[in-house]
């Protein structure tokens, strides 16, 4: 089954079709932004019944570099199989398009980045033949955005670094800074944004985090997500979302800081424990300014 985070971590990149010029810098390769980008039907499948299809696939033109295509992975975990099927996808469409192919896989963890980035030939050691090594984009070189002005600067690498940060220690002050960076922009920028992030989060406790920041720094969008945080309401959606992400992080919230948690009213007190609820080691650690 393909999950919420699989979908925004490859999406993102129709969204913004010239996006992977700037990934590129934090990969190491900086290639220039291309004239043109087209997206190309992601299905590979030959003749025989079974299907075959990549994430997503675009072509990048540029009158300096030529044109190439970029095949769009994302990947949850480590899979013996991927290689394999990543040779056939970059094989394929070399010899369907007879462009040169790229590879790049975005992932959320770390152990998953180490896996994807290693080379696998398809050959024994003294006949390599054919090795597959892709581009992969994840939590060990995308960056940790968490100026507000520095996410304003672009909005889509923002979204993307958040997406790949989804389980990274200081996601709290990463959605922060994104969900200000958003607050002076036009709806149409906005809303596909915030469906990202919420989709990327996926079931993580970070989600909470994200609906709530929506329904308080971008109260005045109309997204749908925004509409259904505002009809729930915002203190009391603050006092779920702190119990909802201790309790998914496994930290036992005994009944005097439950009580402190759901009759607090101040959003602003609120806030911040829901930020800090993020990377407590404790359900004391959230209440450490002493307020309320």
């Amino acid at each position: 089954m393909v999950s919420s985070p699989h979908e925004a971590m490859h999406r993102i990149f129709q969204h913004d079709t010239k996006l992977f010029s700037r990934v590129s810098r934090a990969l190491g390769c900086d290639l220039p932004v291309p004239d043109s980008v087209t997206i190309l039907p992601t299905d590979l499948t030959e003749t025989s019944p079974v299907e075959r299809r990549v994430d997503t696939l675009l072509r990048l033109d540029s009158a300096e570099h030529g044109a190439f295509l970029l095949a769009i992975e994302a990947q949850g975990r480590k899979d013996l199989a991927k290689p394999a099927s990543w040779a056939y996808h970059t094989a394929f469409l070399w010899t369907k398009y007879r462009l040169p192919t790229a590879l790049l896989v975005v992932v959320q963890d770390r152990a998953t980045a180490a896996w994807a980035q290693r080379p696998v030939a398809s050959g024994p050691p003294q006949l390599p033949t054919l090795t597959i090594r892709p581009l992969v984009a994840g939590p060990h070189n995308m960056p940790v955005i968490t100026d507000a002005a520095e996410a304003h600067e672009d909005l889509v690498l923002a979204t993307l670094a958040a997406i790949t940060h989804a389980g990274d220690p200081a996601i709290g002050d990463i959605l922060k800074a994104l969900s200000v960076a958003l607050q002076n922009e036009h709806e149409d920028i906005v809303d596909p944004i915030i469906e990202l992030v919420a989709q990327g989060l996926g079931s993580r406790p970070a989600k909470e985090l994200w609906r709530n920041l929506v329904a308080v720094d971008l109260s005045f969008y109309k997204s749908d997500l925004a509409e259904e945080l505002r009809d729930e309401g915002s203190v009391n959606t603050y006092g779920t979302a702190i119990l909802t992400v201790l309790e998914q992080r496994g930290i036992d919230v005994p009944a005097d800081a439950r009580q402190r948690i759901t009759e607090c009213g101040d959003l602003e007190t609120l806030h911040a424990w829901l930020v800090r609820a993020a990377t407590a080691t404790s359900a004391a650690e959230i209440f450490a300014d002493g307020k309320a």
